[in-house]
């Protein structure tokens, strides 16, 4: 336990907790190698998942002893250590974990967020998030070995785990050799199951396993009905249907009929075997003035904030498009609906309305800036911009999956096209306090590199240099020579105070 004692005040006091937390590690690793007990990310997880008895007096739990003030005898619980933890520190290690859930087993991952989720106690709003967040974060690849389960034998076994398995060209070294001396195993070992683990075997667990099973299925729908939106033939009876709301919602009557016609939007897209996306291509619902938008989707919302798929299709086929097209300043009636509606289904808002509007394939200009800024400062916590940013400067296409109608995916982009605006975006997120990752900021320099000439009389590139250095400045220290040659190609006002500040790192 004293060997992790660092990691827990880095959690506890930095700033900037996940890349200073990140550096540790890659530290602890190489001078642990020899230790008895050396650090690694494995045993990391299972310290957080260790359990202990909690004592708990007046329905409240704590790690001490009983407390002689307590009119009711005492009672333990069993929890985990990570819950005994105080929430901010809990919340920071679990965000630090989605962060970079790729150096950890992501079955472990799973497992200890879910078991936070499922505690048996209320949580802390931001606990849960970050929770939640982990989750998500290890969804799209821990779920595959699902389809390896028998879920109808009621077994469970899964087959063995990349995660834990031994490198492919040890075990063909070890199947062409009769012995590898060097090894800390003989041979036979490599290919026996004890190696990697007995997954057929009852572990002590928090939740129910047959549950855990069922909510992961459903997690793995949802996503693909979100992310793979089919092209099916609509029925004549629902085009019929369609084309009646779409007449209706265009011409604006009173606010109690568009309220009408939006259940029957939301009943018609329910309805079983139809193809939500398709409905709502065919109703074209973004070409309706603002006013009536903001009707919409006031009343499309499912009050659970939870549920991803239909909070996703309503931004889509509602706002994106409209925010797609600006060229002007947004509408306040439309700006505050959607602010909202985002608030009540935010990791909707960032795949349906966030990741496709920085996607957009000319760029985004000062109103969708002014837009995004909108949004992420009022419906999104400073620790989820950061893993946003995280995922949209360093994440694959797989990890910035974009929902929209299949009408509109030609407006987007694969990458990030850097304009001013885009610069500009990142500036405010900075300015927002929101501490982002080693990588990301790693990211940000390389695309400053290759900006520097074509903005080198842009008042608002220099004005974002100026911001990332004096935000960013202790991780710049590996980017000073190439910061200083970067911001020497451009000639602003701020260009000295610039080179000033860099000189300081």
């Amino acid at each position: 336990m004293e060997a992790w004692v660092p990691l827990f005040d880095i959690f506890l006091n930095s700033p900037t907790p996940e890349s200073e937390a990140s550096l540790w590690l890659n530290q602890s690793f190489s001078s642990s190698s020899s230790a008895k007990s050396p650090i690694t990310t494995a045993s990391f997880v299972s310290l957080l998942m260790r359990p202990f008895d909690a004592i708990v007096a007046d329905g409240s739990s704590s790690s001490s002893s009983s407390s002689s003030y307590s009119s009711s005898p005492p009672s333990t619980r069993r929890v985990m250590f990570i819950q005994t933890l105080p929430d901010m520190v809990q919340t920071r290690i679990l965000l630090f974990l989605a962060v970079e859930c790729q150096r950890f087993c992501q079955r472990d991952l799973c497992r200890l967020a879910r078991d936070v989720l499922g505690g048996g106690e209320e949580l802390d709003f931001w606990v849960e998030r970050a929770a939640r967040n982990l989750l998500d974060a290890v969804s799209d690849s821990n779920y595959e070995w699902i389809s390896h389960l028998s879920l109808d034998s009621g077994q469970g076994k899964r087959e063995q785990d990349e995660f834990d398995s031994v490198p492919v060209w040890l075990r063909d070294a070890a199947v062409d050799s009769d012995s590898l001396p060097w090894l800390p195993i003989s041979p036979e070992d490599l290919n026996s199951e004890a190696l990697y683990g007995n997954f057929g075997h009852k572990e002590e667990t928090f939740g129910q396993v047959g549950e855990d099973i069922e909510e992961d299925v459903d997690e793995v729908e949802d996503h693909i009905e979100i992310d793979r939106p089919t092209n099916d033939p609509v029925g004549p009876e629902i085009q019929n249907k369609a084309a009646s709301l779409k007449s209706q919602i265009l011409s604006f009557e009173s606010t109690s009929k568009t309220v009408s016609l939006a259940n029957e939007i939301r009943q018609l897209c329910m309805e079983k075997g139809v193809d939500a996306f398709a409905v709502l291509s065919l109703i074209e619902p973004w070409l309706v003035e603002d006013e009536t938008a903001s009707i919409l989707i006031s009343h499309l919302s499912t009050g659970n904030e939870e549920e991803l798929t239909w909070p996703s299709q309503v931004l889509c086929s509602i706002i994106l498009p409209k925010f797609l097209a600006l060229e002007e300043p947004v509408s306040r009636v439309l700006l505050t609906a959607t602010i909202e509606y985002c608030k009540l289904h935010q990791k909707a808002a960032v795949y349906a309305l966030l990741f496709p509007l920085i996607l957009r394939g000319d760029g985004i200009n000062n109103s969708i800036c002014d837009v995004i800024t909108r949004i992420v400062k009022e419906c999104l916590h400073p620790a989820h911009v950061s893993a946003f940013c995280q995922k949209l400067l360093c994440g694959g296409k797989d990890e910035r999956r974009v929902v929209c109608l299949p009408c509109h995916r030609s407006l987007l982009s694969d990458e990030m096209v850097w304009s001013e605006s885009l610069f500009n975006l990142f500036q405010s997120i900075l300015n927002q306090n929101v501490c982002l990752t080693q990588d990301s900021v790693d990211h940000i320099v390389y695309q400053v590199q290759q900006s520097a000439q074509t903005f080198s009389k842009s008042l608002r590139f220099g004005n974002f240099l100026l911001c990332l250095v004096t935000k960013c400045s202790p991780l710049l220290k590996c980017h000073k020579l190439i910061l200083n040659e970067a911001v020497e190609k451009t000639n602003t006002l701020v260009t000295k105070s610039i080179l000033s500040k860099l000189f300081s790192l």
